[in-house]
């Protein structure tokens, strides 16, 4: 679920996204208000699990973390819509 006042909401124009996982690692919630207070937003929540899967840092153009990989949906004919915005982003700044 993409909190709606989310960069990575603007990019997939949609609150429920589906993303392919290939990992072991899982952010610790107990971090949240931790990593809140120094200003990364935690904009991306997995509604089975409840764990965070997309991280942003506010007043910054582009700093986006996830916790998969968009490179496995991207094609040169249909590029993910991070990859598009993330390019977006460093055009214009």
């Amino acid at each position: 679920n993409l909190k709606s006042d989310s960069k990575v909401f603007m990019s997939y124009r949609k609150k429920q996204i589906i993303e392919r996982h290939r990992h072991r690692y899982e952010f610790n919630n107990d971090y949240i208000k931790l990593f809140e207070q120094k200003g990364f937003r935690c904009v991306g929540i997995n509604p089975k699990s409840n764990l965070v899967e997309i991280m942003e840092l506010e007043n910054h153009p582009w700093f986006i973390g996830v916790q998969f990989h968009p490179e496995y949906k991207s094609t040169v004919v249909k590029p993910h819509p991070l990859f598009i915005d993330f390019v977006k982003a460093a055009i214009n700044n």
